[in-house]
């Protein structure tokens, strides 16, 4: 295990923004991963864990303590009964894992390619898109309990999975370090094509292969730029800034009236959002609030092809960025009384 000083932290994430981690490690075994906590731990140092650096935002003054970069590599799998559960290191490339599912013929996860960061982030934010979420396929998820020292195996239904969260991004947030990520899939499966932007591209009846709705995929992807392409300004982001905002029926209901008696003279889209809830889209609202694809402030912006986005458009700092996002959220509060909640996990701050 090697401890080194001040290393910059802005190359490890796709915004390209955030200051020094003060110590930093990275550890490619359960044992190393050990170590390293407890070497944080003899010296009074908070601790922070580096996956592939695809959903955070480093504050400009780094980080003061130990950043432990997850290292571990490694995927096996087993046939069950006509399913394939893989068992797969946290250290792994998420989308090189995807396309390895997708040639071994396993339906699951197909929708979720191209997107970037490490197999071990995506239980924490319960990863989803294009009509699927990693937990409808995770079986169990192996972890260091960081109030222990010991390792667990955590089933499914102990992670509290929900819209873009899990035990490990709220009720338990910071415990848990994730090592191991085990996906459950569907052998010679059916590829899902729910989501409306593949839907245009697969008419009803289609029955497209694995490999051409996880292209497909990714071409939407880079064509909203959430894919991330070298010398690509759009991709210097962290995916969607901004969550889906659900609501009450009864808000919505009210929203609706709101909106067709304005200016707007519409029912704003919608989808459903769980029993009594409804999901908003938040890029149309922020778009309706006044923030086209585009818009600037200055070093950051909005990507020019997805209004989700939040980009550094060339040496933007942390505070710029929340600036920018600061400005969007009272916009949107002003004009439909709906509060955006930001996906980006903060650090440093």
């Amino acid at each position: 295990m090697k401890i080194q000083e001040n290393v910059a932290l802005a190359p490890f994430t796709t915004f390209g923004i955030g200051g020094p981690a003060r110590w930093f490690v990275e550890a490619a075994s359960e044992a190393e991963a050990v170590d390293a906590v407890g070497w944080a731990r003899e010296r009074s140092l908070p601790l922070f864990v580096l996956g592939g650096g695809s959903n955070l935002l480093i504050s400009d003054a780094g980080y003061a303590g130990l950043v432990l970069r997850v290292g571990l590599k490694g995927a096996e799998f087993d046939e069950d009964h006509g399913e394939r559960v893989y068992r797969v290191a946290a250290g792994e490339d998420w989308d090189g894992f995807v396309e390895r599912t997708v040639q071994g013929g396993c339906s699951g996860i197909e929708c979720l390619a191209g997107i970037p960061g490490t197999v071990g982030g995506t239980p924490v934010q319960n990863v989803g898109a294009y009509g699927q979420e990693v937990s409808e396929t995770i079986e169990r998820v192996r972890v260091l309990d960081l109030q222990t020292l010991m390792f667990r195996e955590m089933a499914a239904v102990e992670c509290g999975f929900a819209y873009r969260r899990s035990v490990f991004n709220s009720t338990e947030r910071g415990r848990f370090l994730v090592v191991r990520v085990d996906y459950r899939l569907r052998r010679g499966g059916p590829a899902s094509i729910r989501y409306a932007d593949l839907k245009k591209i697969f008419p009803d009846g289609a029955e497209p292969r694995l490999a051409e709705v996880a292209a497909a995929v990714r071409r939407i992807r880079q064509s909203k730029g959430m894919l991330l392409v070298d010398g690509d300004a759009d991709c210097r982001s962290a995916g969607s800034f901004f969550k889906n905002p659900i609501v009450s029926e009864s808000f919505f209901a009210d929203l609706a009236r709101r909106l067709e008696a304005g200016r707007f003279g519409l029912e704003p889209p919608h989808y459903p959002g769980g029993a009594g809830l409804v999901k908003l889209p938040a890029a149309w609202l922020i778009e309706k609030a006044g923030f086209a694809k585009g818009f600037a402030l200055g070093r950051a912006g909005i990507s020019s092809r997805h209004t989700l986005a939040l980009v550094n458009l060339g040496g933007a700092t942390a505070a710029e960025l929340l600036a920018l996002k600061d400005q969007i959220v009272a916009g949107v509060q002003a004009k439909f009384g709906v509060e955006l909640q930001m996906e980006p996990v903060l650090v440093g701050f």
